[in-house]
């Protein structure tokens, strides 16, 4: 005992206090928090009956990454779900009928120190419809991540989504005050903007990002000059794109990531897929778009920040969208066959990195065992690549039979899982297993 005075050990956790309006404001608030893709909810609906401690209702906390690969709970909310704007793809549009909540910086606070002590989160992402201007917005964002750093020491994770349209001053205080900062892009193209959120400028979007990106420099350019500087966001800038409302192409998706991350030194671009909300206007699709094509969007992202592709070369598709039915990366191999077979024992890095079913972390780790011994194919299906997919493209120091099929007209068709109606039994075992 470390001479607690509690009568049980060990003492039970206290429930989490808040009043009626702030528990209402929460469920509305968190709610419309979750259509920021920035870092994914979580949590079942339901809570074991006669429970006590704990819960797993899924109101406001989330997962995201740090920038080691630490996986942290938040707290995500929005400030409020009032908003000026009218942007046609948003449930809390100044003209739809959800119910509006605002909190006020005091209980935003007072939730997170809570959460916080209670062990339920390690930081807080706050976002926000626009209130009377994007100023006052931004101001009132800051206040928040302030009164945690200054009153109350809170060292935890702070992510503000930064307002275009608010002033330089204010963006500078803002990474100031949190780890991170992202600004919404909205969606992939100009002509997109100006068709459902016109009160959006693309160019104030940008300078936003142009503001955050030359203030990080800054930092960073100082600190390595040996001076003693406050941080400014550590954690870099996001920014995240709705994928589906309009037609345009997977390929104008990828060029606008593409000059993001060139431009404005993005950490990451989000994809979310769009979801069709009441009372939609009829310009928006009836339906969202398969959530396969935001899986293939985020493939397609990790090929251009981790394994040198250009966003012209992974779309061959003539709809210029990617293929569903593989990978971006096996269906660049399959357009690509003249590129292959690639000699693992020989081949540069670069080379290397576009086999597919082999990661950056087995190309790494096969350029340090051939300075050793010529590698087999016993040799990298132990570094466990895929070898169904790899088997087609590579030459090994001993016999592949895999690779007599790389001309076969017929060989995507390996590749692509055939759909099948599920029978009473498959259906039974499923049940049995959990699995779906």
């Amino acid at each position: 005992m470390d001479g607690t005075t509690t009568d049980e050990w060990p003492p039970k956790k206290k429930q989490l206090t808040m009043s009626q309006d702030v528990q209402t404001k929460l469920k509305i608030l968190a709610d419309a928090a979750k259509y920021d893709a920035s870092c994914a909810s979580s949590g079942s609906k339901g809570t074991r009956q006669g429970s006590k401690l704990g819960s797993t209702e899924g109101m406001g906390i989330c997962h995201s990454y740090t920038p080691d690969g630490r996986c942290v709970s938040l707290l995500k909310i929005l400030m409020t779900n009032y908003c000026i704007y009218d942007c046609q793809y948003c449930v809390n549009r100044v003209s739809s009928d959800t119910p509006r909540a605002r909190f006020t910086t005091d209980e935003i606070v007072d939730l997170t120190i809570q959460f916080y002590q209670r062990n339920y989160i390690e930081g807080l992402f706050l976002s926000s419809g626009i209130i009377q201007s994007p100023d006052y917005t931004m101001e009132q964002m800051n206040l928040v991540a302030m009164t945690l750093r200054t009153k109350h020491r809170f060292g935890g994770y702070i992510h503000l989504k930064s307002i275009p349209g608010a002033s330089d001053d204010l963006l500078a205080d803002a990474g100031r005050w949190a780890d991170r900062l992202s600004v919404n892009v909205e969606l992939p193209t100009a002509g997109d903007l100006q068709q459902l959120a016109p009160e959006k400028k693309e160019p104030e979007i940008t300078h936003a990002m142009g503001t955050i990106k030359g203030r990080i420099d800054e930092f960073k350019t100082e600190k390595k000059a040996g001076f003693k500087v406050p941080k400014f966001a550590p954690a870099g800038q996001s920014t995240q794109m709705i994928v589906g409302a309009t037609p345009t192409p997977d390929l104008e998706i990828l060029q606008t990531a593409s000059s993001l991350y060139n431009n404005h030194d993005l950490r990451r671009v989000y994809y979310s897929a769009y979801s069709p909300i009441p009372h939609a206007d009829a310009r928006l699709p009836g339906k969202s778009p398969p959530l396969v094509r935001e899986h293939r969007l985020y493939q397609a992202d990790w090929l251009l920040r981790f394994y040198g592709f250009d966003a012209n070369e992974l779309v061959a598709e003539a709809d210029r969208n990617l293929s569903l039915d593989v990978d971006p990366k096996l269906a660049w191999a399959l357009a690509h066959r003249e590129y292959f077979p690639v000699d693992v024992n020989l081949a540069p890095r670069e080379e290397l990195l576009r086999i597919p079913g082999i990661g950056a972390k087995s190309v790494a780790r096969i350029l340090k065992i051939r300075q050793h011994h010529a590698l087999q194919v016993a040799d990298l299906k132990k570094l466990r690549v895929a070898w169904k997919r790899t088997a087609h493209f590579v030459v090994t120091a001993d016999h592949n039979p895999g690779l007599k099929k790389l001309d076969d007209l017929h060989l995507k068709q390996q590749f692509v899982q055939q759909p099948r109606q599920l029978t009473l039994f498959d259906a039974h075992a499923s049940a049995k297993s959990g699995e779906v």
